[in-house]
């Protein structure tokens, strides 16, 4: 089956990115490389092409009590302009996926999607919709992500407005290239940054704009493995590594999103039980001074026990150290508990930290 590609994708060619299959898309790895792009977005900026990411528009009569009924998160609580982060639930509680989701009114959403999973939460949006209109809009538009300390400024001054007021998971409509745009204070690196969704056929010049008002001041492009790096650093879950359906939201470090108390919503039972019962494992993380890298699928072991295994790894490009997420036995759970790494043939030294492994400086 061939790979779909987003509407930058012979932008991506022509300037030389590194393609690789993602999610079933042809999307670019690298640029310059991975460690400069993931340094070039700590220190200044640096800009994503995130097309792939799904979006969904739920509208219409019902359209906020729908979102109530098929998330964790308190939809109600959202207020015109502002984001928030969700999880699409299963009856049993399993996470069919992490999402955002933008309130334009209370009978107009847009929620954001993992790649991944498109069609599936298409699918499962509709079977629970109700009332409610449920539609794709993924083919419509492109979205890209300019993240780090730099971001605010460059994307007011193509934006032609003042952009320092809106907060944190705010969002407004703005003409970027004679095109409305929504730009979104959001990002998936633990920097200050906007994704700016627009539609599709604007993208290539939205992209030219944005890296032409950035380059003087050394901002580029930046591909996924930054983009992996960078979340990692910020311990923020990945779908498929993290988070799946076999996972509670209570094993995975997100019992904040759940409001039980919203009233009765799809997963209301189980989640109540989960949190009476208590997890079965608990997401970690995990720091490995010096002796490997540490990788997806590596053993968790303590006291000559497999007490767990690795979901994501790296050696931290802004720590200089291995570091990495994995869930563990709830014994092992406590900051500072030493354990080890199976990496390879032998065992490396390793400890339970707290998270995130980076916090930007306010």
């Amino acid at each position: 089956m061939s790979l779909r590609r987003t509407p930058l994708y012979d932008t991506h060619r022509e300037a030389g990115a590194r393609l690789v299959e993602f999610a079933g898309w042809e999307m670019p790895v690298q640029y310059d490389g991975i460690i400069a792009e993931h340094t070039m977005v700590r220190e200044r900026a640096g800009l994503f092409d995130v097309s792939h990411m799904g979006q969904v528009e739920v509208r219409g009569t019902g359209a906020m009590e729908r979102l109530q009924w098929m998330t964790a998160n308190d939809v109600s609580a959202i207020s015109d302009g502002h984001a928030q982060y969700n999880l699409l639930l299963r009856t049993d509680g399993g996470i069919v996926d992490d999402v955002i989701v933008y309130r334009h009114a209370q009978d107009r959403f847009l929620v954001c999607v993992n790649a991944s999973n498109r069609e599936t939460d298409v699918a499962h949006m509709q079977e629970h919709a109700g009332g409610a209109e449920v539609i794709d809009r993924s083919d419509e538009l492109a979205l890209l992500a300019l993240q780090g300390p730099l971001a605010t400024e460059l994307l007011a001054q193509v934006a032609g407005r003042d952009l320092a007021a809106i907060p944190s998971f705010g969002f407004v409509e703005s003409e970027l290239a004679g095109r409305e745009c929504l730009l979104a204070r959001t990002g998936y690196t633990g920097e200050d940054g906007w994704e700016v969704y627009c539609p599709a056929d604007s993208g290539p010049e939205i992209w030219a704009l944005l890296l032409g008002r950035g380059e003087a001041h050394g901002v580029g492009p930046a591909g996924l493995g930054a983009r992996d790096t960078l979340r990692l650093e910020a311990a923020l879950p990945l779908y498929g590594h993290e988070l799946d359906l076999d996972t509670s939201p209570y094993e995975a470090r997100l019992g904040w999103v759940v409001h039980l108390d919203k009233g009765d919503f799809i997963a209301a039972e189980a989640l109540a039980r989960h949190e009476r019962e208590g997890p079965r494992r608990r997401l970690v993380g995990i720091e490995v001074p010096k002796g490997g890298v540490p990788r997806q699928g590596y053993t968790v072991r303590s006291d000559g026990k497999d007490v767990g295994a690795l979901t994501s790894g790296t050696k931290s490009p802004t720590l200089g150290k291995g570091i990495a997420l994995g869930y563990v036995e709830p014994q092992v759970a406590r900051v500072g508990t030493e354990v080890a790494i199976a990496i390879r043939s032998r065992e490396v030294s390793a400890r339970i930290v707290r998270l995130p492994f980076y916090r930007r400086s306010a």
